[in-house]
């Protein structure tokens, strides 16, 4: 039977339906199998009822139609009739240009019954409400027109007047076996059409829709919440309106980025955290951009109002100089309590203005929450992602974090995404800002739901929010959640929105707050009275009131802690210039290095992999010296098995870029793979070495986050080629490289940028290290290339053993890997340590004309030249920190020449690339005042390199003669 029809088959397979029930030999043998079990006559087979762990109420009175002699209303909700569809649904018949309905454009088949006929045609309209009824929900606040959709009207199929209080089956539809025409609407309609739309019949899964579909159906999308769940939901809106108004009346101009417009959100995230909590997760990490993120913080994670206040004061000037972030860009954690009193720690984490690049960031952060807890099954640590729609729509990081949810190396069971949908992003309208019917339609790249809801029916967003975390904890999937809402103000307090969009800032400028909407309807219940709601009002402003007078107290003191937790013990700030001893003793080395190239004896390795493994046995024996891809996986085994963990991803990180790792070895007969990482002691830490998705941004934002919550391990993220880390930049510069100026956040991710000009071209020659050296100050990174293996191991190992935590850049070789000089003596890994500057391997006390210092690959070049003119008067000192630029050392390098020698900087890249420029304004025209200083490159150059080959030999010599001329 072909699996892949659509919806747009069902006229077809009527057709086949009717011809069997006629004659089942008149159809193919897998559809008469697949009639055959649906059963005769409209006696449908039943399929396993997975539903909620509670009885839905039914809405239907016997009176008109219904089930149970009760009726329910709900506040603030428009109802749909359950009267004539004729008063509700538009009919739609040919000569509108709309389809012909279903029963008048094809004969009934012989022998097939009426009933029959009619019941297909109401399953056909049971699933149309499921795939479009979400189009004619009520889930814009602002009530701008939507398109009809004549699927939803019965007389699309056929279906007459008569046929409303006729029964059919309702099998399919959460606990009934039969109801009448008018009760399936109704039920339908207020499923799927009222203040929440859905979207989930793309998934793929039948437990999952079934799932789904049950628990809405089941209580027709509306939860029956008690009053004290209905009065705290007001608090919280209060909490969130009253803070917006004192926020403006105080500070009116000043920038807040308010929420006004989408205050539900407050309670939304209220709701979430308590039923997460009911579902056994202790912390939650959440990441947003700007808009609403001081409410938030107030209202959510319990920042203290006069912290806020004092920022908006602005009045410690001296303590910010050259540093911090702006208020709505802050982070905050805090322990919150359950109205059940159960504890869940809240990170709120700190996001620059870049509006959606915080999303990978959250996502490792909770996944190092996880793997530090031991929460294998990823359910006590969840992730809430704050979106705005013109930012999800737009933005492509959007994507990437999305395709990474379901991948094994970036999984954290899902997390919950909430979009606050302004419908406006600055003053581009959504028919100028994507090409899609919602900003969420990205995500159905998933297999997940995805739910609209009107922001201003609290009671709708409180089932939402339900449903959603139910989701996450049985299916541990994503959830999109897209709150509609509006702005009141402009971009910001000072922007003039009616500039752009005069006639819906018309429309917003006479609509009345959430609060007083919802209020309007508790008071009409009963369940609340406007002597309560003014009490709960009047409560807020006056704390508020006090805040702030704390606030502009002249002897405040602004709370600064951190590095506490997982960080205590670690320490920023400047450079020491201390490098520990990272050797590790001839014997383990070895027994690391047997146990790396040993496989089960049932593992059949690819041929040229047994030599590899090979040749690693013959170093550990000493026979052999040591090459950078076995240096670097030494340095792992030694890291995981003194109990540190190393999480190590990229794109082909198991067999490298270059075919020079091979950490993740694969069965020749079954393809099944192995790591012998990972099996070289019982009680070792854990070592993940994982292939990336093709991104950069969305991976390195992810290993960043990861890092901030595992400073005790060794965080790596290599890019396939280094040109290829520009497309990054976003991480690099708004986090990587600034955020301990901004916000005092330590990092130690290490990224491994191969690098080095070899004829490759202009986009496999450069990791931009230009740009690196630019963004340093303030020792805010470490930038590294190393040229031997053994100083690689030890940089490895001192990034984990140093207390002193900053971001490594390691510029990594390419030819290198190979090249029979770039080798390492096995006992070079048993003592020592990282060496910042390489002085001249020649004798010292000869006669030196020339110093040539260098970074890198270029190196051995200027050792062969060397070698074949035997130039020994050019010394040679090789550079491996480029920063911090360890002066001590290199002071010590060249000590020992005289003053007046000429020292040049040498280098493969343009003139306007590379460390040149850098080293320049750091040295001026002498090295130390006393040693004149110029630099041998290429030509500046708008590229990196040339795109031949045979030009970049002709570039290469012409740079050998000018450091030997």
């Amino acid at each position: 039977m072909h699996r892949d029809l659509s919806s747009h088959s069902l006229a077809f397979i009527e057709e086949l339906y009717a011809q069997f029930l006629g004659d089942p030999d008149s159809v193919p043998e897998d559809w008469r199998e697949h009639f055959t079990a649906l059963g005769r006559d409209g006696e449908f087979a039943s399929r396993p009822q997975l539903g909620p762990s509670f009885h839905a109420p039914s809405i239907f009175n016997p009176s008109n139609g219904g089930a149970n002699g009760a009726s329910v209303t709900t506040p603030n909700r428009s109802s749909a009739s359950s009267g004539q569809w004729e008063s509700a649904v538009a009919p739609v018949s040919p000569s509108n240009g709309a389809h012909a309905p279903l029963g008048s454009i094809r004969p009934l088949a012989p022998g097939v019954s009426d009933q029959v006929i009619r019941q297909d045609r109401v399953d056909q309209l049971i699933r149309a409400y499921r795939v479009r009824g979400h189009m004619m929900a009520k889930v814009d606040p602002l009530e701008l027109p939507r398109a009809n959709q004549p699927e939803l009207d019965p007389t699309f199929y056929g279906l007459q007047a008569d046929d409303l209080d006729q029964a059919f089956s309702s099998r399919t539809i959460y606990g009934y076996e039969t109801l009448t025409l008018r009760q399936i609407i109704s039920r339908l309609r207020n499923s799927y059409c009222r203040s929440i739309g859905v979207e989930f019949m793309h998934i793929h899964d039948l437990d999952v829709k079934n799932w789904l579909q049950d628990r809405m159906e089941g209580m027709e999308n509306r939860t029956e919440l008690s009053r004290e769940e209905q009065v705290r939901i007001f608090t919280k809106l209060s909490d969130a309106v009253v803070f917006e108004e004192f926020i403006q009346k105080k500070y009116r101009g000043a920038k807040s980025f308010s929420l006004e417009g989408s205050q539900s959100i407050i309670p939304l995230l209220d709701m979430a955290i308590e039923r997460a909590a009911a579902h056994g997760v202790d912390e939650m990490t959440l990441g947003m951009a700007h808009r609403g993120r001081l409410n938030v913080l107030a209202n959510i994670m319990g920042k203290s109002a006069r912290d806020i206040f004092r920022e908006f004061e602005d009045s410690d000037p001296e303590l910010y100089k050259g540093r911090g972030d702006v208020k709505y860009h802050m982070g905050f954690s805090s322990d919150y309590r359950t109205s059940t009193g159960k504890k869940v720690h809240l990170s709120l984490c700190f996001n620059p203005s870049h509006l959606e690049v915080v999303n990978p960031v959250v996502l490792g952060r909770v996944r190092a929450k996880q793997d530090r807890a031991g929460d294998i099954d990823r359910k006590k640590k969840a992730a809430i992602l704050i979106h705005g729609d013109a930012a999800f729509a737009g933005e492509g990081i959007v994507q990437e974090s999305l395709n990474m949810s379901g991948l094994p190396a970036y999984e954290i069971g899902g997390a919950i995404h909430i979009i606050i949908n302004n419908q406006i992003g600055f003053t581009t309208p959504p028919g100028e800002s994507r090409s899609t019917t919602y900003c969420t339609d990205v995500a159905k790249m998933l297999q997940v739901p995805i739910f609209h809801v009107n922001g201003e029916d609290p009671e709708a967003v409180a089932q939402v929010i339900r449903l959603a975390m139910d989701f996450r904890n049985e299916f541990s999937g994503e959830v999109i959640i897209d709150m509609y809402g509006y702005r009141r103000h402009g971009h910001n307090e000072g922007d003039e929105p009616a500039f752009t969009q005069p006639l819906l800032y018309r429309a917003i400028a006479e609509r009345v707050s959430v609060q007083e909407g919802y209020l309007k309807n508790l008071l009409e219940l009963g369940q609340l009275t406007r002597e309560e709601a003014e009490r709960i009002a009047a409560e807020r402003r006056e704390h508020l009131e006090r805040e702030l007078g704390e606030a502009r107290r002249k002897d405040y003191v602004v709370n600064e802690d951190w590095l506490t937790g997982v960080w205590t013990g670690y320490s920023g700030g400047p450079d020491n210039g201390e490098d520990i001893e990272t050797g590790v003793g001839h014997a383990k080395l070895s027994e690391l290095l047997r146990g790396m190239t040993s496989t089960p004896d049932d593992f059949t390795p690819h041929k040229k992999i047994e030599r590899i493994l090979a040749q690693r046995a013959e170093m550990s024996r000493g026979k052999r010296p040591l090459d950078w891809g076995t240096a670097e996986l030494l340095s792992f085994a030694t890291l995981v098995t003194s109990g540190v963990r190393v999480r190590f991803t990229g794109q082909d990180a198991g067999r490298g870029t270059f075919s020079q790792r091979h950490a993740v070895l694969f069965d020749y007969e079954d393809g099944q793979s192995y790591m012998p990482l990972a099996h070289l002691e019982p009680n070792q830490a854990p070592i993940e070495i994982s292939n990336s998705p093709l991104t950069e941004t969305g991976v390195l934002g992810f290993e960043w986050g990861y890092s901030l919550d595992w400073p005790d391990g060794l965080v790596l993220w290599e890019a396939q080629f280094g040109d290829f880390v520009n497309v990054a930049q976003a991480i690099i510069d708004q986090f990587i490289s600034s955020a301990e100026d901004k916000w005092r956040r330590l990092s130690g991710i290490v990224m491994l940028l191969p690098h080095g000009f070899e004829g490759m071209g202009p986009e496999h020659s450069s990791a931009r290290l230009e740009r690196f050296l630019t963004l340093a100050a303030e020792d805010n990174m470490q930038i590294v290339q190393p040229t031997t293996p053994a100083q690689y191991f030890h940089c490895l190992r001192r990034q984990v053993y140093r207390r002193w935590r900053k971001p490594l850049i390691v510029f990594t070789p390419k030819s290198l890997l190979r090249h029979p000089m770039a080798t390492s003596d096995f006992e070079e890994c048993t003592h020592g340590k990282f060496r910042r500057i390489l002085p001249d391997e020649l004798e010292p006390g000869r006669a030196v004309k020339r110093v040539l210092m260098c970074s890198g690959r270029v190196y051995y070049d200027l050792v062969k030249r060397r070698e074949e003119l035997g130039r020994r008067d050019i010394a040679i000192i090789r550079v491996e920190q480029l920063y911090p630029l360890p002066s001590g050392f290199l002071h010590e390098a060249l000590d020992e020449y005289p003053d007046g020698t000429e020292v040049a900087w040498v280098q493969d890249e343009p003139e306007n690339m590379g460390a040149w420029r850098h080293m320049r304004a750091r040295f001026g025209e002498k090295i130390f005042g006393r040693l004149p200083f110029r630099g041998i490159h290429r030509a500046e150059s708008a590229s990196p390199a040339t795109g031949s080959a045979n030009a970049h030999k002709i570039e290469q010599e012409e740079l050998l003669s000018k450091a030997f001329g």
